[in-house]
């Protein structure tokens, strides 16, 4: 076993592991990947020194590579699509054994219970924008534009149902339009949640709030936006959107914010 602490990073899809382990590098920190078969993008082995693939639920794997490569702090970044978390999975003894201990399943109790696991083993889940804090955004109006009066009033109404979504431990985004619920997001994700909506509103405006849950933990779970988000948005007829500060990734801020100036659509974060 490796005799010096190291940090390790469990990456999922997108770019979110990618800004990871940028920003660790930039601290001095070299982290040792466990990569997901399933989900992680093959780009990440020029990306890391260590990598390890493994499949989703080889929990006891996991665990047995890190503590042979001495890591013992280790960080969640990426997405893993919840339904391949509960009908993509071969679960190993380990995983098994947690999968049997769910009161509900759901993605934050199979992940919690996978984070108890690890803790037991020596191994600290720490909040996956430990090394993100400046993509984080403070609150305020983000874009050129602040939202209108009408967009405010759906942004307002947006924002409860959104708050209630999450105490529900449903989802994080909810669509509106014209003082209307037009959709909610379940677990298919919130570019898939847009979509849904405008094939429902014939080209009305809509207004999208995506907010973490009350009791969101940030070890595994982070509301992120992209510029993919942006620009499927403007397709979509969305006109402004609320996020939550502090607790929402923006990915490539900058360009993030110039798409959405160009869509003249408004982007605020609150508290």
């Amino acid at each position: 076993m490796a005799s010096q602490s190291r940090f390790g990073l469990i990456a999922g899809n997108g770019r979110f592991p990618f800004l990871v382990l940028e920003a660790a590098r930039s601290q001095g920190i070299e982290m040792v990947v466990a990569a997901i078969k399933e989900e992680t993008f093959p780009e990440i082995e020029q990306s890391a020194r260590t990598v390890h693939w493994l499949s989703l639920g080889q929990l006891g794997k996991l665990i047995k590579t890190f503590k042979a490569e001495g890591v013992t702090k280790a960080i969640m970044a990426g997405q893993v699509k919840h339904k391949q978390i509960f009908s993509g999975i071969l679960p190993d003894l380990k995983m098994m054994q947690v999968l049997a201990s769910l009161a509900t399943r759901n993605t934050d109790s199979l992940i919690g219970a996978v984070a108890r696991v690890l803790e037991d083993e020596g191994i600290q889940l720490m909040e996956s924008t430990a090394f993100l804090e400046p993509l984080l955004p403070q609150p305020g109006v983000l874009t050129g534009r602040a939202p209108s009066a009408e967009e405010q009033q759906d942004l307002d109404y947006g924002y409860k149902l959104a708050r209630e979504l999450g105490r529900l431990d449903v989802g994080q985004t909810v669509v509106v339009s014209e003082a209307a619920c037009v959709a909610v997001e379940a677990m298919e994700g919130t570019d898939a949640v847009i979509e849904r909506a405008a094939s429902l509103v014939n080209g009305r405006a809509l207004r999208v709030v995506k907010l973490a849950k009350p009791n969101q933990d940030l070890r595994f779970d982070v509301p992120v936006i992209g510029i993919p988000t942006v620009r499927l948005m403007k397709r979509a007829g969305v006109t402004a959107m609320t996020i939550e500060a502090r607790k929402t990734l923006m990915m490539d801020r900058g360009d993030l914010l110039r798409e959405a100036d160009a869509a003249n659509i408004a982007i605020v974060a609150i508290e």
